[in-house]
Parts: structure tokens; sequence; C-alpha cells
């Protein structure tokens, strides 16, 4: 429910924009013909969020196209996430999902929802048969551990972290800006297949205000981690060399460095780029710049909400011995201040 709750907050900062694209794209006179708009949500389709984007997007268009006098479209939408989600707990949704389209006062045309596991860092979708891609909360998470994370002699150059932090050598920084670079090129090449011409793409991902990915307040959560980790280790339930090859497979990258690689890779128009804060509050939605003066409350979010992002890395690697109760006592001794921000980048190509 944590990483729900934070994705939902996101999302209700992003309806603006997503409604400002897709009526962006209906206006377009390449699309006056189309009778089948496809519509694809890409590594999000475990939670109600997904049906909730669809469903506001679909009657965003709708709208449109009664107030244009043009007869009502059809939707094709698409939900894919990796192999291992569990798609039904999304299918079971579906009926209310349909009854919510149908008790509206929007004249609909029909909405056919289907599943397509994968990886979106491979091709998912025929040539050019996509109008618009939306993907929110996943394209910060790398497709590997970033190389050149050890020395020639093998030894581990980020000793006690778990992702990017002040101590961490510049090369190691380096290596997860390039597996980001790799991966966020890759993303857009093969999108750039798939989306037909003029398609749009409304991207939302964790991101950073200053240039440099080792400063605190762009890797406070799992500095967080780290600490709660190393504190496991000094009482001897895990080892320190668990925590040294352990490397959380993720970046948060710059608004500077988004944009160099979509104008590099060149496959997309990049017509608008921003940035906003979600605080750490325990309720986010309902306020999301609210600063708390109850670091317990908070620290607890945080514990929660990193456990529901990590939990299936963490246990992989370290097991499940004994490991939540320590943790959840020692990061809440690291809560983050009332400065410390989540800041997603809001990427519309």
């Amino acid at each position: 429910m944590i990483y729900v709750r934070s994705a939902r907050a996101v999302l209700t900062k992003v309806k603006p924009i997503l409604e400002e694209t897709v009526l962006d794209l209906v206006g377009d006179k390449t699309f006056l013909e189309t009778e089948v708009l496809c519509i694809a949500d890409l590594g999000c389709s475990s939670g109600p969020n997904s049906l909730s984007v669809i469903s506001h997007i679909v009657d965003t268009i709708t709208a449109a196209c009664q107030r244009r006098h043009r007869r009502p479209l059809e939707f094709q939408v698409v939900l894919n996430d990796l192999p291992g989600n569990d798609f039904n707990t999304i299918f079971k949704s579906l009926p209310s999902f349909y009854d919510k389209l149908k008790r509206g006062n929007i004249n609909h045309g029909p909405c056919f929802v289907a599943g397509v596991p994968g990886s979106f860092h491979g091709r998912l979708f025929p040539r050019k048969s996509i109008h618009f891609i939306h993907s929110s909360y996943s394209l910060h998470y790398l497709s590997q551990i970033p190389k050149g994370l050890v020395s020639e002699e093998g030894a581990p150059l980020n000793k006690g972290n778990t992702y990017i932090a002040s101590t961490t050598p510049p090369a190691v920084s380096r290596a997860y800006y390039e597996q980001f670079k790799q991966d966020f090129n890759s993303f857009l090449s093969l999108r750039s297949v798939e989306v037909i011409a003029g398609g749009r793409a409304v991207l939302t991902f964790m991101g950073r205000r200053t240039d440099d990915p080792s400063c605190d307040e762009n890797c406070v959560t799992w500095k967080i981690m780290s600490l709660a980790l190393n504190d496991i280790a000094r009482e001897g339930l895990i080892e320190e060399a668990e925590i040294d090859s352990f490397n959380f497979p993720y970046y948060e990258p710059s608004a500077a460095e988004v944009r160099d690689i979509i104008l590099e890779e060149g496959s997309f128009n990049l017509t608008r780029l921003e940035g906003f804060e979600i605080g750490w509050d325990p309720n986010p939605a309902s306020n999301s710049n609210r600063t708390s003066s109850d670091n317990l409350k908070r620290a607890t979010y945080v514990s929660k909400y990193v456990r529901a992002v990590a939990e299936p890395m963490l246990t992989s690697h370290f097991g499940d011995h004994k490991l939540w109760m320590p943790y959840s006592k020692s990061i809440q001794r690291g809560s983050p201040n009332s400065t410390a921000k989540k800041n997603p980048s809001i990427i519309l190509l």
C-alpha cells in the first residue's frame, strides 16, 4: 500500500500533463481518420493505479471527440509488466473499470484491455501499433547491476553502500550513469519502432535536482538503507561483505542527463521536461509538500516504502533470516529530515 500511495501521489501531479498530451494527440490532423487508438502502460500493471490512469485517459479523449463531433474511438489498452507479475490482480479489477466507464455522462466506444508480459528493455509490440505510451515510476530501475563496481582484483569499490553515496568513488557514479544511459537509449529506440508517427509518450521517474548524484539529498533513501544494513551487520545478523556485494539497480538522473540522452538518441522530440517534489510525509497524496514534525512517523513511512521497493532483492541477497525487524528499527534512527524530498522528473516526448 505504501508504494501504491506514493505512486498515486505522483499520478495526481501528472494528470494535467496527461490531459494536455492526449488532447494534443487527438487534435493532431494525422489522427483525424483514426478509429482505434492504442494505449500502452509500461511497467506498473500490478496495482490499482494503472486502470485509474487508463480510465482518465479514455475519458479525456472521448470527451474531446464529442466536443469535436467525432464518432467515439475504440480503445486497445495494453498493460505491460515483467512475466513474474500477477496480471490476475489487475484483471480482477476490470469489471469495476468497465462499470465506471458506463456510469459516466460520456458515450465511450468499446475498450479492450490486454496484458503483455515482458521487459520494456526489449521489443513488446508490433511496428507502428501504439499511439500513446505512459510509464510511471519504472524507468529509474536499471536492467542490470552496472559493470565496473569492483576493482581488477575483484574488491568492491563502493564498500558499505548499496547505492551512490557521499563516499562513493566517481568511477562508481559514472558506472551507474552509463548503465542508465544504455537502458534509456535502448528504451527510446525500441519504442520508436512501436509508436506510430506523431504518437506521444508521458514518462515519469525519480530524478534529482543537482548535478552531483552523490549529494545527500539525492540518495537519502538508499543511504538510510545502507546505514540500517550496516547496523544489522554490527549485530552479527549479516556479514559486511554481503553489504559490499549488494548494489541496488537504480539511478536517479538529472534533468540535463535526461535531456541529453533524448536529444542524442534522436527518435523522439522532447516537448516538455519538468520536475516536481513529493515529500516524505506519511500521507503524500493529501499534501505533497507538508513538513511533518513527527520523525517517527516519517521514518516508519520510509522504512515501509523502501521495503516495498527493495524487499525481493534484499531477501534474495541476504535471506529472510530475522532481517526485517532489526531493519525497521534501525531505519527509524536514520529518518530523513524535513527538507529531504523525492524528486521525480516528468518527461513528455
